[in-house]
C-alpha cells in the first residue's frame, strides 16, 4: 500500500504531524522545544539530522528553518524509556475489504499515547498487516478487553464511523461484580455524568441524564454476578461508573469507586469487563453483522 505521508511507516509506527499555530518564534527548533517540553533540544536536533522531521512535501526541516503558521510538519513519536512488553496477544476475528475486527486483550491500549507506542493494538496490527492506513472507528479503555473494529479503507471509513455517531450499533458487554440484591432484572440505569476532579475519572451529578445502560444477569457466582450490559450511550467509563454507583464496582476496578495509586506495569489483576459483541446492519451491504469476543471473564 502506498504511503499517504511524506515519511514512511517505521516498524508499525506511522509519522505524527501537526500544523504550526499562530505565534512568533525565531525558528522551528525554538517552537518545538516549547511545544514539547518533555523532548530535549538535543533530541530534536538529532531527529532533524537523521531526516526524521519534514514538511508536507517531504522537504527536510532544520533547526534554523523559518517558523511559518499553518505549515504541516511530520515527525516520528519516540519514547525516552523502553516499553514494558504487554504479555497478552490480540486475535483478528474478521477481515474484509473495509474492516478489520480484533479481539483485544486486557491492558493493551488501542492507540499510542503516554508511555505506550509499540505496545498498542494499532501499531501491532500495522506490523502484522503491513497497512499504515488502519484507523480504529471506536475505542476501548486500555483496561477493557474485547471487540474493536478498525477501518482499512479510507473511502468507506466515514459511513462506518457514522454508525457509532448515530448510535445504531448494538454493543454488548459483560462484567463481573458483586451481587446486587432486591432488584428486578433487567432494568435500565440512567444518570448525568461529567468529568471528575481528576482528569482520568468521571463522576455523576444532579441534572438531566446523559448516560443510560441496560443491566441484566447472566449467572451468579457465589457473592459475585456475571452481568450483561447494553450501553445506550457512550460516555467515558460509563459502565464502570454505573455499576460503582449501584454499589457493585467491577472486580479489579482501580478507578471506581476510589482511584487507587497507579500499578504501572502490573498485569496480574485485569479489570473484569469485556466488550463481548458488536452488531449492526452493514451500511454498504445491508446485511446484519455480528462480531463476538472469544474471551471470558
Amino acid at each position: 500500500m502506498s504511503s499517504r505521508y511524506p515519511l514512511p511507516m517505521r516498524d508499525g509506527v506511522a509519522p505524527s504531524y501537526l500544523y504550526l499555530p499562530e505565534g512568533d518564534w525565531p525558528d522551528l527548533i525554538r517552537f518545538l522545544v516549547e511545544r514539547f517540553p518533555d523532548v530535549s533540544e538535543a533530541a530534536w536536533r538529532e531527529r532533524m539530522a537523521r531526516g526524521d522531521v519534514v514538511d508536507g512535501d517531504g522537504q527536510l526541516l532544520q533547526p534554523t528553518s523559518r517558523f511559518k503558521r499553518g505549515l504541516r510538519i511530520f515527525y516520528y513519536r519516540e519514547l525516552d524509556e523502553p516499553e514494558t512488553p504487554i504479555p497478552f496477544q490480540e486475535e483478528i476475528l474478521h477481515i474484509d475489504e473495509h474492516l478489520v475486527v480484533v479481539d483485544k486483550p486486557h491492558f493493551l491500549p488501542v492507540i499510542p499515547s503516554g508511555r505506550f507506542l509499540h505496545e498498542t493494538l494499532l501499531v501491532r496490527l500495522r506490523k502484522t498487516l503491513g497497512e499504515e492506513d488502519l484507523v480504529p472507528i471506536h475505542r476501548l479503555d486500555r483496561e477493557t478487553a474485547g471487540v474493536v473494529i478498525f477501518s482499512r479503507n479510507a473511502e468507506s471509513r466515514g459511513v462506518y464511523q457514522s454508525m457509532f455517531q448515530k448510535r445504531v450499533i448494538d454493543k454488548e458487554y459483560e462484567a463481573l461484580a458483586p451481587r446486587l440484591h432486591d432488584v428486578q432484572f433487567p432494568f435500565t440505569y440512567r444518570s448525568r455524568m461529567v468529568e471528575g476532579d481528576k482528569f482520568f475519572v468521571m463522576k455523576e451529578t444532579e441534572g438531566e441524564p446523559n448516560s443510560e445502560t441496560l443491566i441484566d444477569v447472566i449467572e451468579h457466582r457465589g457473592e459475585l454476578t456475571l452481568y450483561r450490559l447494553h450501553p445506550h450511550t457512550g460516555r467515558q467509563h460509563q459502565l464502570r461508573v454505573h455499576l460503582s454507583s449501584l454499589g457493585i464496582p467491577i472486580v479489579n476496578d482501580a478507578f471506581y469507586p476510589v482511584a487507587l495509586p497507579c500499578k504501572q506495569d502490573d498485569v496480574s489483576q485485569p479489570l473484569q469487563l469485556l466488550a463481548r459483541a458488536i452488531s449492526f446492519i452493514d451500511p454498504l451491504s445491508g446485511d446484519w453483522r455480528e462480531f463476538r469476543s472469544k474471551r471470558s471473564l
